[in-house]
């Protein structure tokens, strides 16, 4: 497969699980009070990260990390550069975990769910770490204001198909203020909105059947009324120095394989007001011969999707490899695409 190339889903019993090794890092919602702490304990890598992360920042996003609240935690400014943090960090740790064998991580792809693409971008090399963590913070402060000045946000809505969800956000608003944001996979569909119209939706998705989650985001993100918020980030986004991507990059939004820097910085700047095909996103690694996905930051929500989606991968999470999980890592990998 070349970049720009669609990809069709296929069912996950088609086919052979692949030797291939895909890394995904979470989005915002991942976050947790305390995370990142045992990583710098124990791991000379990973405390590198995050104090190489305070001093770019020139605040301690160790701290706000390791003893922060849940509520500061949550603060859209201090989430994103956390969460970017703390994967890194981890797979700081997971690098280090794997050379002491003797062996090396070589992953054939890497993606993001929503801002975890970030991190992606800094783990494949097309941006710099420092460059990474000033991209997330002006995104966070784009997402704050916004938020101040038309306060909204995502829900989570579980047990419905899509159909129904998308039914639901047209007969809760009309104006279509309310949509489908994110497609994490089989009846699991997130829906983003104003803070009014979100609410409606949601107590409609529960008179329906649905299971229905507030997410803590203050932000209608992944939707069309985001429009100007994206045009913001671009223009920061236009002004930094991109690589392309070593390993490949799955775009977030179209499901294809993303291999130059300009793909990365225009995947970057568009997803911020357009849907994340998450769903899409891990088949089109799988159909390219990953068979197993390593989870590298807080969180276990990741994981737990790529179950779902794709019940014949081999799934871990970076904070609990063990020692023959370290094996079979370290085993994988350069599975990437033809170019």
């Amino acid at each position: 497969m070349t970049a720009n190339t669609p990809t069709q889903p296929r069912s996950e019993t088609n086919g052979r699980p692949g030797r291939g090794l895909a890394l995904l890092f979470p989005g915002q919602g991942a976050q947790h009070p305390g995370m990142g702490k045992q990583t710098f304990v124990t791991s000379k890598a990973g405390r590198r990260v995050f104090d190489e992360a305070d001093e770019i920042l020139d605040f301690p996003i160790s701290d706000l990390c390791f003893e922060g609240s849940e509520q500061e935690l949550e603060e859209t400014v201090n989430t994103q550069p956390a969460i970017l943090t703390t994967s890194m960090a981890y797979l700081a740790h997971l690098r280090e975990r794997i050379e002491e064998t003797g062996r090396r991580l070589r992953p054939s792809f890497m993606a993001g769910h929503s801002m975890g693409q970030f991190t992606a971008a800094v783990a494949a090399n097309s941006i710099d770490f420092s460059d990474g963590l000033k991209l997330v913070l002006e995104r966070g402060r784009i997402m704050s204001d916004w938020a101040r000045k038309q306060p909204g946000g995502l829900a989570t809505v579980l047990g419905m198909n899509e159909s129904d969800v998308r039914q639901v956000c047209e007969d809760a608003a009309p104006d279509g203020n309310v949509g489908v944001a994110v497609r994490n996979g089989p009846g699991q569909t997130v829906i983003s909105g104003p803070d009014g119209p979100l609410q409606r939706a949601m107590a409609l998705a529960r008179e329906r059947g649905g299971r229905v989650i507030r997410l803590p985001i203050s932000v209608p993100g992944h939707t069309p009324l985001m429009r100007d918020a994206a045009r913001e980030l671009s223009k920061f986004i236009s002004a930094l120095p991109f690589r392309d991507p070593d390993p490949p990059l799955v775009s977030n939004i179209s499901a294809r394989i993303l291999t130059t820097a300009d793909e990365v910085r225009t995947e970057l700047a568009d997803q911020i007001c357009l849907a994340v095909e998450w769903a899409r996103c891990v088949l089109a690694m799988a159909n390219e011969g990953a068979g197993s996905f390593v989870d590298v930051g807080p969180g276990h929500a990741l994981s737990n999707m790529v179950r779902r989606i794709r019940g014949d991968a081999q799934v871990f999470g970076a904070e609990q490899v063990n020692e023959d999980d370290l094996e079979r890592l370290a085993g994988n990998g350069d599975a990437g695409p033809s170019r």
